[in-house]
């Protein structure tokens, strides 16, 4: 097995090592590089003091701006905000952020469209949303709001609320028809949320916009009721497999959410 020598002095590397490990060491050393330089630094020294090649730079240097490890002024980099958060202690952190790193994993790990919701009154908001890679998919706008009988977020939140809440809701709340297949009927609506209640995870099914099948699951603490996981998937690309998978997911990011 040929060994090849670190630039950095360290333990040799392998020559065949994985190209996901590469990555990963490039980027402590492009973190630590600019930390310790304790001065703004243009991709090109970065690059030069690394050996690092540009096409590879760039694109690491972009995710670390993205992720607000780096900050970046025109041409020059120094170190970003996020490195701060990872000193601080957990309930210190915001549901957003704590939320984000597993939407993000759910959309990599099923390649559709993840977000996480949280109950505004008779609707849900879009806190977090990772948009899939496919050329064909769903994305949500931060921000958005939508009747909670309008998505499976919605729906899963509504089957987490006390019997009492949910009768206040199927006598208060307007239910508009977004295609025709929007459940908007109390009867109805009761018998999906005893379903999802057996279940564990709701389903939309084309309900708020035609050609997307939703499932999406609750996250509840000893605080109470957090929000919901989801995800957006075209039918085209669903079946029962991608259905069982997708549940079985929500499920366990839910339970990491709320522990």
């Amino acid at each position: 097995m040929a060994i090849a020598s670190d630039p950095r002095g360290s333990t040799p590397a392998r020559a065949d090592a994985a190209p996901t490990v590469k990555s990963a060491l490039r980027t402590l050393d492009i973190i630590e590089y600019v930390v310790a330089r304790d001065a703004p630094v243009v991709a090109q020294e970065i690059a030069a003091a690394l050996a690092i090649p540009v096409s590879s730079l760039s694109y690491l240097l972009g995710t670390l701006v993205e992720r607000e490890y780096l900050a970046r002024s025109g041409r020059r980099y120094t170190a970003g905000p996020g490195l701060a958060r990872l000193q601080r202690r957990n309930d210190d952190f915001s549901l957003a952020e704590r939320a984000a790193p597993l939407v993000r994993a759910l959309r990599v790990q099923l390649n559709e469209t993840a977000s996480f919701f949280v109950r505004k009154g008779w609707e849900v908001e879009a806190l977090v949303t990772e948009t899939s890679q496919h050329a064909l998919r769903y994305a949500v706008q931060m921000g958005t709001r939508t009747p909670l009988h309008g998505f499976s977020a919605g729906k899963a939140i509504l089957a987490a609320l006390p019997d009492e809440e949910i009768e206040a809701y199927l006598a208060e709340a307007p239910r508009p028809a977004f295609t025709g297949a929007t459940i908007t009927d109390a009867q109805t609506l009761r018998a999906e949320i005893a379903t999802i209640r057996e279940q564990g995870v709701a389903r939309t099914r084309e309900e708020h916009t035609p050609g997307i099948q939703g499932v999406g699951c609750a996250v509840t603490a000893a605080g109470g009721l957090l929000g919901a996981f989801s995800v957006a998937i075209p039918s085209v690309r669903f079946d029962a497999g991608v259905e069982a998978r997708a549940s079985e997911l929500l499920k366990r990011t839910a339970a990491l959410l709320a522990g």
